[in-house]
This record gives C-alpha cells, structure tokens and sequence, in this order.
C-alpha cells in the first residue's frame, strides 16, 4: 500500500524523529510497501515554487524509485536548532504543514507517524487528520493530548491509583520563593518541561539555587514545568502493543541519568530486555503500564517509563510516552524483539493499527 512516514516537524525532538522515519520507511520498503518520507514542517516541492501539485503528480511520487532515507544523517549529541529549521520556511507560522503534505498524506492508503514532542504526540496533527479522514498510526489525538502534558498525566495516574512520584506544576509567571519550594518537594528534585520529551530540559536540582536554573532550563521550552522528588534507582521501560505489556527493558546510563545524549547515543547505556526481576515484580509493572494505558484511554500502542526506589522497592511510574522511538536504539525495537517480533513485522503490526 501507497504510505507516507511523516517524520521531521520543528520539536526538540525533529532528529529522533527523522532517524524513527528512516528505520520505519526501510522496514515498510522490505515489506514492499511503496512508502516515503515526508517531513511534516519542510514539506516536498517537485521543483522550487512549484506550488501544490496534482493528484497525477502526487500518486506518481509514490512510484519514483528514490531512497527516500538517503540523506537522514544520525543523531547529534545535542539539540538540533530548531531556529535554522523555522527560517527555511518564511510561511511558517501560517501553516505548520509544509508544501504538499496534505495532499501527499490524503493520496496515501495510510500515515505511520514517526513524529516525536510537540507538533507530532501532542494530538494537534492527529485532530487534523481526524477531520480530513486520513488515517493514521498511533492513538487518537485525545489521548495523545493528555499524554503530551505531563501535569495531566499524573492527575489520571493519581485518579487510578497508579503510582506516580510526588510534584507540582511551576509557572513561568509565579517564581516560587525557597520557603515554598520546600514545602511541596523535597530535594533532590526532578524539574521538566511540561510538554516535552527526550529528557530534554530536564534536569535534576539539589538545591534552591539548582532549583531556579532548572526552571530556567526547563521554560526555554515551555511556560510551566512538573516538579517531582528525585527517585534514585533502577529505570525500566515496559511497552504496551494493543493493550498487552511487552517484556520490561531496564536502562542503566554509564554516567549521569537517562539523558538526551544516553537515550541517542549507542554505547551510552545498558540496556536488559527482559529485565532482571523476579516474578511478582515484572507481573506489577507490566500490570501498572497497561492501566497507564488504560488510564490514558491510549489506542495502538504506548512506552511507559518506571523508576525503582533503591531503598524502598518500590515502584513509580514517570510519564507515558504517544510515539515511541524507532530508533537503533529504541526500547519499544527490543522488547518486542524479546518475544519475537523483529523489528519489520513490528512495524507491519502497528501499520495494520491505522485501520482500527
């Protein structure tokens, strides 16, 4: 069938998601999909100023025989300017879609989404595609919506006593002084960007000092952010496919936390699928990511993400992720490789999703 692999976008995230693109389009090539890669911001153009193309045109696109993945570079250490990306495109803040990708998504059979953060899990192109009939992979755009939020998450998770670390919301407007800082967390603390993913503005503070420079971090992306205690441990990761908890994969960073770079980089972490874990306690977690998911009301699939106390024992589930990596060294990949998927018929199951 005729797929565009939407990737790209203007989010932190824009070269994860692009690398996501590239393993989805070649694993849908091997199944022999004619599929192509879309950037959802840039768009595609059959010539400069060309202007929106015809039907013929767009159905034509789909039968070029182009290695489409060709000039996706791999993950860089640090944040790609997303300023550089705006200015490619003086329309920009007219419409978020680039040239042609509506009409190119709409001569599509399906969309499999590999967009990442804001733009692409936050539910808006979901919305849009609902209303123009397009289908698409992935949950639909409520659930993506009150997953994007992380606030919001863990109200849903406190409302299905799934256990969450404690926290707040911080304003960007509203600096609280020390005094109240101290009496809603205690440090070290985890301070985030609200609307966010890739750990990217996270940063853990171990002071008030700490503390404000974090904030700051964290509103260079958004105007509030979740303050939650510190959980010093083991991190897990448990992916739900249709409702069902795939194998728990544990993530054990070399230096420092789960980052931006250890999340990208290979090498940068150990990761154990399945993980070491007796029974009782992978038959709990795998039970709190599928009531996340139901909690979440998510379609499709999901990831979410668990910390272990150290001392304690005891669980907490993060935040949920909308569109997990695809990544080379993406969880979702290896745990479903764990109960033998690989990685092109994982890819053929979530595509089949579009027409639930």
């Amino acid at each position: 069938m005729k797929v565009v692999v939407l990737a790209g976008g203007i989010s932190t995230e824009r070269d994860v998601s692009l690398i996501s693109g590239s393993m989805i389009y070649k694993a849908l090539k091997s199944k022999g999909h004619q599929a192509i890669i879309v950037d959802v911001y840039l768009g595609y153009e059959t010539a400069p100023g060309a202007g929106n193309m015809s039907d013929a045109e767009a159905n034509a696109i789909f039968e070029k025989d182009t290695d489409w993945a060709a000039s996706i570079a791999s993950i860089s250490e640090i944040n790609p300017d997303i300023e550089a990306i705006k200015a490619l495109r003086p329309d920009g803040a007219k419409n978020f879609f680039g040239p042609n990708v509506i009409k190119l998504c709409q001569t599509a059979d399906a969309v499999f989404m590999a967009l990442h953060g804001v733009g692409g899990e936050d539910g808006k192109v979901q919305a849009a595609f609902e209303l123009m009939g397009i289908p698409y992979t992935g949950t639909d755009f409520t659930s993506a919506a009150m997953a994007m939020d992380k606030a919001i998450t863990k109200d849903l998770f406190n409302a299905w006593d799934i256990k969450t670390p404690k926290g707040f919301v911080a304003n960007k407007e509203e600096l609280l002084t020390a005094e109240e800082v101290s009496k809603r967390t205690v440090y070290p603390c985890i301070v985030k960007t609200c609307n966010g993913g890739s750990s990217v503005g996270v940063t853990i503070a171990n002071d008030y000092d700490e503390y404000i420079k974090a904030c700051e971090e964290a509103f260079k992306y958004d105007d509030t952010a979740v303050v939650e205690q510190y959980i010093k441990g083991r991190e897990f990761s448990v992916g739900v496919l249709d409702g069902k908890a795939l194998p728990i994969i544990e993530i054990a960073p070399k230096v420092g936390f789960y980052d931006y770079k250890n999340k990208y980089q290979a090498g940068s972490a150990v990761e154990t699928c399945p993980a070491e874990l007796d029974e009782a306690t992978t038959a709990k977690m795998q039970s709190m990511a599928e009531r996340a998911y139901q909690a979440l009301r998510y379609h499709s699939y999901a990831r979410m993400d668990f910390m272990m106390d150290k001392a304690s024992g005891e669980i907490y589930c993060l935040e949920c992720n909308t569109l997990p990596g695809m990544t080379p060294t993406s969880l979702l990949p290896q745990e479903a490789a764990a109960v033998g998927i690989n990685f092109e018929d994982l890819c053929e199951l979530i595509l089949k999703t579009a027409f639930k």
